[in-house]
């Protein structure tokens, strides 16, 4: 079974019911007993009363008469004294009849096959079970309340050690190298082992993230030789006059992909490091003026496959950012509308604080639209040249800056991305 609750609920909730219970058991018990024992008391004292006035009938002594809450009957008595019809069927014992609306307590004795019945009104005894039940009621209510409020002192306590422990462990300091270990600040018990399971966690995660940062700057770093290689490869086969147009396209493909690699090697390489105190050493731009530089990348080959290139420069702000990290945005948008879309357009339009990249290509499916910037995503199987990793990019590159990126369709075909930019690092 799945409980809902936390667990400081499932404490006051434990405690409510062991007080229900046994306080329930407990108000059951004493009003039973109650009962019973005055019952066995009545019963008695009837008795006694009952062989008192038999001497009325033995001994013709009329002086016993019954007490002013008693009725007294017998086969063949005299006057008021005769065993009504109602009576005549009891067996010998204590019972409880009720004549006229009210309830009375009898005890019947039979003699030389004389049937002798006394009768005692019960309206106080039922006062008394009344007051009795109202006191076992209030009784039980405190107890619950009690209970519940005992939970909940105790919940707290108990929950204490583990509430403290889990906002360390939620901190994301704590995946840092130098944050200090948890099980020092803790008891040696239950939460004091969990606080030792957690440290070793927290330790396997950090040599991870340790291990995937190092791969990463390390792969991005040794890249940049063999692509600087590359880059300057294709520079001196461009300048040779007797290269013909083919071939001089096929350079140009390449070093604009050199390009591209070198972009996305440094962006890789920043993301490792994790510091975005250390954004200020990068290269910063304006929105205008890393658009500017992108449309001198993307024109041509927009323009080659058929497509119109419109650029809005509107007036943005002047607002500086991490060159490295907008190139990466807004050239994977530019990239994905040129992969899907066949004819038509692609828009770039500059607003103060963000910008616009919207195409009329095939559009996103709507079930998958919402996971669109998962990697290994992409809006059509078929389509497009790439993994589906730019999106997934684009998206860990806006969280990591503080910026915002949504998805949303065109009319009648299209996509259109909306990136809203933050304010950059101090």
């Amino acid at each position: 079974m799945e409980f809902k609750q936390s667990l400081a609920q499932r404490i006051i909730i434990a405690f409510a019911l062991m007080s229900a219970l046994v306080a329930g058991a407990f108000a059951m018990g004493i009003v039973a007993t109650v009962h019973l024992v005055e019952a066995k008391l009545i019963s008695a004292g009837l008795g006694g009363d009952l062989q008192r006035l038999l001497l009325m009938d033995s001994m013709a002594d009329w002086s016993h008469r019954p007490e002013p809450d008693q009725l007294f009957y017998f086969s063949g008595g005299p006057g008021d004294f005769d065993l009504p019809r109602e009576l005549r069927h009891l067996d010998a014992g204590f019972h409880e009849v009720f004549r006229e609306h009210l309830s009375y307590h009898a005890i019947v004795e039979i003699v030389d096959g004389r049937r002798y019945v006394l009768l005692q009104d019960q309206s106080d005894f039922e006062e008394r079970e009344r007051v009795l039940f109202a006191v076992v009621l209030v009784g039980f209510v405190l107890s619950l309340a009690l209970a519940v409020f005992l939970g909940w002192v105790l919940a707290r306590k108990v929950m204490a050690p583990v509430v403290r422990l889990a906002r360390q462990v939620r901190h994301r300091d704590q995946l840092l190298g130098l944050a200090p270990p948890l099980a020092p600040d803790y008891a040696a018990d239950e939460v004091g082992e969990l606080a030792v399971a957690f440290d070793a966690t927290l330790g396997r995660l950090r040599q991870a993230l340790s291990r995937e940062r190092l791969f990463t700057s390390d792969v991005s770093h040794e890249l940049r030789t063999p692509l600087m290689v590359l880059a300057s490869s294709c520079e001196l086969l461009l300048e040779n006059p007797d290269l013909d147009q083919r071939s001089r396209n096929q350079v140009e493909r390449i070093a604009r992909a050199c390009e591209e690699m070198r972009e996305l090697v440094q962006t890789f390489l920043m993301l490792a490091r994790a510091q975005r105190e250390d954004a200020s050493m990068s290269p910063q731009l304006t929105l205008g003026q890393v658009a500017e530089d992108l449309l001198g990348l993307w024109r041509e080959p927009i323009e080659n496959k058929g497509l119109t290139l419109f650029y809005e420069p509107g007036n943005p702000m002047d607002t500086r950012y991490n060159a490295t990290f907008l190139h990466a945005v807004m050239g994977n948008l530019l990239r994905n509308a040129l992969h899907y879309t066949d004819s038509g357009f692609i828009r770039l339009t500059i607003l103060p604080c963000g910008f616009l990249v919207e195409d009329s290509g095939v559009g996103i499916p709507e079930e998958k639209r919402e996971a669109m910037f998962e990697p290994f995503v992409r809006g059509s199987e078929k389509r497009g040249e790439g993994l589906g990793l730019g999106l997934s990019l684009v998206q860990r590159i806006c969280e990591n800056q503080g910026w915002s990126v949504s998805l949303s369709t065109m009319e009648p075909n299209g996509c259109r991305f909306y990136v809203e930019l933050g304010k950059p690092d101090a």
